[in-house]
């Protein structure tokens, strides 16, 4: 894919929107602006081949049902659809003892949730992406100068094209070179965690069951997968280990890692062999005290990251981008441009109290479970007892992982 493929118009052209980061966040931006009659160019260094080669990247995604909406709602239904696992409950144990919480929407209720492999919504993207030409796409290139001033933006990039709008948007993910430029404060501690992430063949169906199985040295999560083209069961897996543990795991032997695993499965799932490359992350938090200043606003992971104990994450900048957009479609049917500090404000507002208490509830539930000894686990059981018998309260976590609560943007509404 060449750079005269994947820039829709001239370099230099005044569009609404600059956005710094091509990613799943950054690119949804933009389609979603499309759709609202907001122009923009979109920045990224990465090649998009690179990004959506076969065995490139094996992670794989949890789509609440609110964003799921928003896919379809920006015109990917149809193509995602298919390649959608569908979350059908959640089964959350402590070690695997009794007491664990099932959670289960009624039939009429749809899923909790579906689980998409990184590569297939990054394709879904990158092809409605090419073919926008609200959209213009500057690959293997960066920002090396980025100008906000009263009346717009300015960004050079290194291959020296100059580009201008009226709004700077930074989706570049959580080492955001523009975050930091703009001085940006941050709360952030680091969870002395890693996460080990692949994909399993399995020999039982996984029946659309996610499984968070809590360990004292870090959450267990299979989330279920569509099985493959042969017809073999997959579930993805997001095994949190101790920070002074993972090299160790990391140097394990395929064999040996799958014996571990398997290990901390108890035969759920039967025998497994490993259906993706092993990756993995080290977990930090990481909250800016505020996401806008003159012409610019911060989305996704370069606003706010979390554990990925309940998967929220990338859920969570899908939810900027639903507040984002409708803020700035409904400022400019009134006359106002992108940049207003006005509409900025009105985001930010928007964003605030639910980035803080989805991030909190993660981070609360990270602490809970990761206290070891057996009187803690005894503690934990009880409670989760409780919840199981309580409709209302199970009513109440199945809404906050459908990402159905609080105030949606009207992309993320049904």
């Amino acid at each position: 894919m060449s750079d005269s493929e994947t820039t829709a118009k001239p370099a230099g052209e005044t569009r609404d929107l600059i956005i710094l980061g091509g990613g799943l966040v950054g690119m949804t931006l933009a389609l979603a602006a499309a759709k609202a009659g907001i122009t923009s160019h979109v920045i990224d260094r990465a090649d998009p081949a690179d990004l959506v080669a076969v065995g490139a990247d094996g992670r794989a995604s949890a789509i609440s049902t609110a964003s799921w909406n928003l896919f379809a709602n920006i015109g990917l239904g149809e193509r995602l659809a298919p390649l959608g696992c569908a979350i059908d409950s959640i089964a959350v144990t402590d070690g695997m003892k009794p007491g664990q919480i099932d959670f289960a929407p009624k039939p009429d209720e749809g899923s909790l949730g579906r689980m998409f492999f990184n590569r297939d919504l990054r394709l879904a993207l990158f092809d409605a992406a090419k073919d926008e030409p609200a959209i213009a796409w500057h690959v293997k290139t960066e920002a090396v100068r980025r100008d906000r001033g009263a009346h717009g933006v300015e960004v050079e990039l290194s291959d020296g094209r100059v580009l201008r709008a009226s709004l700077l948007v930074a989706a570049e993910g959580r080492q955001s070179p523009t975050r930091d430029e703009a001085g940006f404060s941050m709360a952030k501690w680091d969870y002395k965690h890693r996460a080990m992430v692949t994909a399993l063949y399995h020999d039982k169906p996984h029946q659309g069951t996610a499984w968070e199985i809590f360990y004292p040295a870090g959450p267990f999560a299979l989330l279920p997968l569509l099985d493959d083209d042969e017809g073999r069961h997959r579930s993805a897996l997001v095994w949190t280990v101790a920070e002074k543990d993972a090299a160790g795991v990391i140097a394990m032997p395929d064999a040996m890692f799958l014996n571990e695993a398997a290990a901390r499965m108890h035969g759920i799932l039967g025998k497994i062999e490993l259906a993706a490359p092993r990756m993995s992350y080290p977990l930090k938090f990481h909250h800016a005290a505020k996401v806008i200043d003159q012409r610019l606003a911060v989305i996704g992971d370069a606003a706010h990251g979390m554990h990925p104990i309940a998967g929220q994450g990338l859920n969570l900048g899908l939810r900027d981008v639903g507040a984002l957009v409708e803020v700035l479609a409904d400022g400019m049917r009134l006359g106002l441009e992108p940049g207003d500090a006005q509409l900025l404000a009105r985001y930010e507002r928007w964003r605030a109290l639910d980035s803080v208490v989805s991030m909190s509830v993660t981070d609360s539930l990270t602490r809970l479970f990761g206290v070891p000894g057996k009187i803690p686990s005894a503690v934990r059981r009880l409670g989760m007892g409780a919840v199981q018998r309580m409709p209302t309260l199970k009513r109440f976590f199945m809404n906050e992982a459908r990402g159905m609560s609080g105030k949606l943007p009207e992309l993320l509404q049904g």
